[in-house]
């Protein structure tokens, strides 16, 4: 009999790979970190002891939720600019909110925030944009959970460096300092086509290139910004991108809610990846990411939350089901996106946009053991039929209670081991009253 670090027996388990599989009275075996084993109780307990042994026997397992694009710390802007659209909450409220009050502070204080609510809401991954990943990387340490931090680019004067030069030198500094750890991971963050040159769009997808990164930017978010795009240079932002080079399999192209049909023949052709973030599309009235056609071209599509600031939370459950519903209806087809294809795009397709589903994404052996479990047993959530469709149609995130990331017990029924949320609410208390006063 093999002796493991941990055995987790669950009354169901997804594992993601394959597609649309439930096993039934299984458990996972885990060891330094990784999974060993996925395989039926009864087998468990011929070959298996362990140290820690956990019996969820009500409870659905899958694998740890990523969120392919967030800006962490505006969690502390959650509510603050409403009912607008992208255009004017970006220039009139959000932009003027982050000069008054991004720093080192801010956004320690509002990733620290944003991590716990994630990891109850089962995220174990989160792919971030924002200023100072130096900073997000500590927290991250920290807290125990698994990141990629973007390296924001931009053109014009923050809190965080002066120009773009600055920019992709303390990204380098970052990606230098982090390139090597377990959880951590960089990627090339340029914040959109009209926020950002060709020149320096040139030198971060060579920094891409150069370090084998990533490449994160909102695209064809919304219909203004094509027409601008088209008026200032003559072209839209995607065929732009493509003359420089950037549309490649590293490439994760934000939102995309406006692509004719023959850009999105263009993104299965070169093996773009798309982030779709609904409920943020839907909130600013930004548009309709075309899920279907993307997914019937071959395109990979992953899911992400955008930033509290403008969805308001980060919920990927919520996001999930969202996203499937949303589809359905902008179809006429019932049967697009369905519940195992949205868990796909909430987990393994975020992995893959990420290039680390070697490493995380699925419960396979050899994968990190980054896993959620679900109670089902609850009134909300009874009868059961089908456990899939439950977790994408019925299913909150109250109902996550244990959150393991690499094996590590981050959330243990209900109650966040490595944050003190406490100390969480009372900086976030203060940030409020500092916003407001100003």
């Amino acid at each position: 009999m093999q002796h493991l670090d941990i055995l987790i027996y669950a009354g169901w388990i997804i594992p993601v790979e394959p597609e649309n599989v439930v096993y039934e009275q299984h458990a996972i075996g885990i060891q330094d970190g990784k999974i060993v084993a996925v395989l039926p109780r009864s087998e468990a307990v011929r070959h298996f002891s362990a140290r820690i042994t956990h019996r969820l026997t009500t409870h659905l397992l899958i694998p740890g939720l990523i969120n392919t694009h967030s800006h962490a710390a505006m969690t502390l802007f959650r509510g603050f600019a409403d009912d607008l659209h992208l255009e004017k909450w970006l220039n009139d409220k959000i932009w003027p909110a982050e000069k008054a009050h991004v720093s080192k502070t801010f956004v320690a204080d509002g990733t620290r925030l944003a991590i716990a609510e994630m990891l109850r809401g089962g995220v174990t991954c989160f792919n971030d944009m924002y200023f100072f990943p130096e900073v997000v990387a500590k927290v991250v340490e920290e807290s125990g959970i698994r990141a990629t931090l973007g390296l924001i680019l931009l053109e014009f004067p923050t809190a965080y460096a002066q120009d773009a030069d600055e920019y992709l030198k303390k990204g380098r500094e970052v990606h230098d300092a982090y390139h090597d750890h377990p959880l951590i991971k960089t990627a090339l963050a340029p914040h959109a086509p009209y926020s950002v040159s060709d020149t320096s769009l040139t030198s971060a997808q060579a920094m891409a290139e150069e370090f084998d990164l990533p490449v994160h930017i909102h695209l064809h978010e919304t219909a203004s910004e094509i027409e601008e795009a088209v008026e200032k240079h003559g072209e839209r932002p995607l065929t732009r991108l493509d003359k420089l080079g950037l549309l490649s399999p590293r490439l994760m192209a934000v939102h995309a809610t406006q692509l004719k049909n023959e850009e999105i023949n263009l993104l299965a052709s070169l093996g773009v990846n798309v982030v779709h973030c609904p409920e943020s599309n839907l909130k600013l009235a930004s548009g309709l990411c075309p899920v279907g056609k993307l997914l019937k071209a071959g395109v990979n599509v992953a899911l992400g939350t955008d930033g509290a600031a403008s969805n308001d939370d980060l919920d990927m459950l919520g996001e999930m089901r969202t996203a499937a519903l949303l589809a359905k209806a902008v179809n006429k087809d019932a049967s697009c996106v369905p519940a195992a294809t949205a868990l796909s795009m909430a987990t393994i397709n975020g992995a893959k946009a990420l290039g680390i589903d070697n490493l995380t994404g699925s419960l396979v052996a050899g994968k990190s053991a980054d896993v959620v479990a679900i109670n089902m047993l609850d009134i909300e959530t009874q009868p059961i039929y089908n456990p899939l469709s439950q977790l994408a149609y019925a299913v909150g995130r109250d109902k996550v209670t244990d959150v393991w990331v690499a094996g590590k017990h981050l959330m243990k029924s209900r109650t966040l081991t490595s944050l003190d949320v406490h100390e969480i609410k009372s900086k976030t208390y203060s940030w409020r009253e500092k916003i407001l006063s100003k």
